[in-house]
């Protein structure tokens, strides 16, 4: 349960036959009883799991965002290591059976899964077989083949083409002859929806897709970002999970794992991701041509850089928060030693006043939204109300809150406090001057 590898992925191919995942092992007990609802020929559906025939009915509701087990493990590190990902896009999820590519009646993923099998060995690259949703006459046809991070496509592969396309594309790297590679534009999102294989799934993934693409017509992004739903890829227990796949900012393609994303989550992977580029930690699980290990190691990277993170665990639940801190934000490295400076930590907070004015951190989206302290009833010269008006904001995901922070000295506050005595003093020395100097005149 702890190691949090896709060995339960029977499309997933390593180049090293020594490190091959096998293609019936199942990640724990939990992912094989959810996981198998199927025939030995991977055919039909069990009815006692997924609700149907005499048995007890088995509510949506337990296998969905308020499962039970639902953000109970940290997902860093939880994809293993891959270089390239083939996806065959072919029919819909409700007629995928568990074992697709073990299928005795589809005959395409099926010889695919099997070519790419036997030909990992000669792969350059670590390379992973997933399924998605294909309709003919639309953008993705059965039996189209997209390949990333390549960012390509081939048309129509057919059962009879398999041997020849996998010996050409992934083994020698080269081009389909009868094909003609069409480069694909934009940001991908997959999102597992293969319910025959994992009830989680199958409740938590069409959700999301109808979510995403709900976002994409409300904000203008069709054609620019394509969401299809997906067989699995590995992580059961992590459901929704989410693949991304887009250019960064050095036009270098990447691929990006999500899990235990909710409906909720969607505009803020639109938003943070694929807009902006940049990572949400708190749902990510890992990358496209990183080892689990240094997954994990990416991420505190980025923690160290931007932050800290905290795992917080409530019943039984982890979630991780991070928190921002900066030289601008730091609280009390000057005012702690002083006799009315009431900066007080609890834990990995800090409580910090100044006088009798209160600074607050908002956690909310809107910039132009600022709130003043209803308590500040000192008077306050000009540059002063201004640097205690000051108010830093983050954004958070869930939701907003407020908490203290103290405000940052200004050279104006520090004239006010320790400057005019000393300014006093030189006056007063200027004066005893001049009437020192007056009187040795007089005589």
């Amino acid at each position: 349960m702890g190691s949090g590898r896709d060995r339960d992925d029977p499309l997933s191919f390593t180049s090293n036959p020594s490190t091959a995942s096998s293609p019936v092992t199942v990640s724990d007990y939990l992912d094989n009883f959810l996981g198998e609802p199927t025939s030995r020929s991977g055919s039909f559906q069990s009815e006692s799991l997924l609700g149907g025939g005499g048995g007890e009915s088995i509510n949506d509701a337990d296998f969905g965002f308020a499962r039970p087990d639902f953000r109970s493990e940290q997902l860093a590190g939880t994809v293993q290591f891959y270089e390239r990902h083939v996806f065959l896009c072919y029919k819909k999820p409700s007629v995928w059976p568990a074992r697709i590519e073990a299928a005795e009646f589809d005959r395409l993923p099926r010889l695919l899964s099997a070519a790419v099998s036997a030909r990992k060995g000669s792969m350059k690259k670590e390379t992973r077989l997933t399924i998605c949703e294909g309709h003919d006459g639309t953008e993705t046809s059965n039996g189209d083949v997209l390949i990333f991070p390549d960012m390509i496509r081939y048309r129509r592969l057919t059962h009879f083409d398999v041997e020849t396309f996998v010996e050409e594309v992934l083994v020698k790297d080269g081009e389909w002859l009868p094909g003609n590679p069409e480069l694909l534009k934009g940001s991908y999102v997959f999102v597992c929806s293969h319910g025959s294989r994992d009830r989680r799934c199958g409740v938590c993934g069409p959700s999301l897709v109808s979510r995403f693409r709900e976002e994409l017509e409300f904000h203008g992004l069709q054609g620019k970002v394509s969401i299809s739903p997906c067989s699995h890829i590995g992580g059961h227990k992590y459901a929704g999970n989410v693949i991304i796949y887009r250019s960064n900012i050095n036009r270098e393609v990447t691929g990006h794992w999500y899990g235990y994303v909710t409906p909720e989550d969607v505009p803020i992977l639109l938003e943070q991701h694929i807009n902006k580029g940049e990572i949400v930690d708190r749902l990510w699980r890992g990358e496209m041509g990183l080892s689990e290990e240094d997954q994990k190691k990416t991420q505190e990277g980025r923690f160290q850089l931007n932050g800290t993170v905290h795992s917080v665990k409530i019943n039984g639940k982890v979630s991780q928060e991070s928190s921002v801190h900066n030289a601008d934000v730091s609280c009390c490295q000057s005012r702690a030693a002083e006799p009315n400076g009431c900066c007080q930590q609890n834990g990995n907070s800090s409580s910090c006043c100044q006088d009798d004015t209160t600074l607050m951190l908002s956690l909310g989206t809107s910039e132009d939204n600022q709130l003043e302290s209803e308590n500040n009833t000192e008077k306050l010269t000009p540059g002063r109300k201004i640097a205690e008006k000051t108010f830093f904001r983050i954004n958070s995901d869930k939701g907003s809150s407020t908490r203290k922070v103290c405000g940052i000295p200004t050279w104006l506050e520090s004239w006010e406090r320790e400057d005019t005595y000393a300014a006093l003093a030189v006056v007063c020395a200027a004066a005893s001057v001049a009437v020192a100097y007056t009187c040795y005149k007089q005589l």
